[in-house]
């Protein structure tokens, strides 16, 4: 996907038409939309004829788009899971993985990567009952594809993650009262870690910003790939990475971090959370 959104950003700037694109590389229009789509394998060899069409001659960025074009067609780690991951959050895990900053919001519970094993377990089976019930051998497996992107986070010095959450996701008992005091001990221990920034806004806040649901922005180290917004549905999800988009959503962000406490603050927050548990 964010290969084929810097091949379509490449091609529009050079005024390149979709059917002189695809019969450089012995394609055609269709084959190139697929391509800019990220729904299509894109063979490195197509990347290097299309780079040559579009006048791309740095050798810096011609190497970051050769090299991701290489590794999209890789198997990600987590393909062992596949069978129980919807097919529309599959690119998301890629995604996640490539992004060297990660920047999540959520009013409803906690981000992912800084859930526990038993507040993972407790929210994802939730969800499975709301999509019809699932067997808890498959909700175990989906607990172990979150705790593994846990740990492949934190063995990734150069990755940072800011998370801005609600008050009222902390005070919404997932589990229990014992599972949300282990959770909340949890965050706190994780916030004093560099590469993570957890930032709180406060249930009296009157003016927060409608962000409507959820969003997480990905970042790339290299700086030639457009960030990319991911929303997740109950049943499908949105990838977004047009500027307009990303225009809203930052703005969105500086308004959230506006009304958000610092992570000091947050943090005597979270004790203060602590203590009335």
């Amino acid at each position: 996907m964010l290969l084929g959104a810097r091949l379509r950003r490449l091609r529009e700037r050079k005024g390149v038409s979709r059917e002189d694109a695809g019969y450089a590389i012995r394609g055609s229009h269709s084959k190139i939309s697929r391509m800019e789509l990220g729904r299509t394998a894109i063979k490195e060899r197509d990347v290097a004829d299309l780079l040559v069409l579009y006048g791309v001659t740095d050798d810096a960025e011609r190497g970051a788009l050769l090299r991701l074009a290489r590794e999209a067609n890789a198997r990600g780690w987590w393909h062992r899971y596949s069978d129980v991951i919807p097919s529309w959050a599959h690119p998301y895990l890629d995604l996640e993985e490539a992004a060297g900053s990660i920047r999540t919001y959520d009013p409803c519970q906690i981000p992912d990567l800084l859930q526990t094993e038993e507040y993972a377990r407790a929210s994802l089976t939730i969800r499975d009952q709301i999509r019809g019930g699932t067997a808890r051998s498959e909700t175990e497996r989906r607990v172990a594809l979150r705790l593994m992107r846990q740990r492949l986070f934190a063995r990734s010095p150069r990755r940072t993650l800011t998370a801005i959450v609600d008050e009222a996701a902390l005070l919404r008992f997932v589990g229990g009262k014992t599972l949300m005091r282990a959770q909340v001990e949890h965050l706190m221990r994780v916030d004093e870690s560099a590469p993570v920034e957890l930032k709180i806004v406060p249930a009296g806040r009157t003016s927060i910003v409608s962000a409507g649901r959820p969003f997480t922005v990905l970042r790339f180290h290299q700086r030639t790939l457009p960030d990319v917004v991911y929303i997740e549905l109950l049943t499908s999800a949105l990838y977004l990475d047009k500027p307009a988009d990303m225009e809203v959503f930052a703005r969105t962000w500086r308004r959230l971090e506006g009304e958000a406490l610092p992570p000091a603050a947050s943090r005597t927050l979270l004790a203060d959370l602590l203590r009335r548990l």
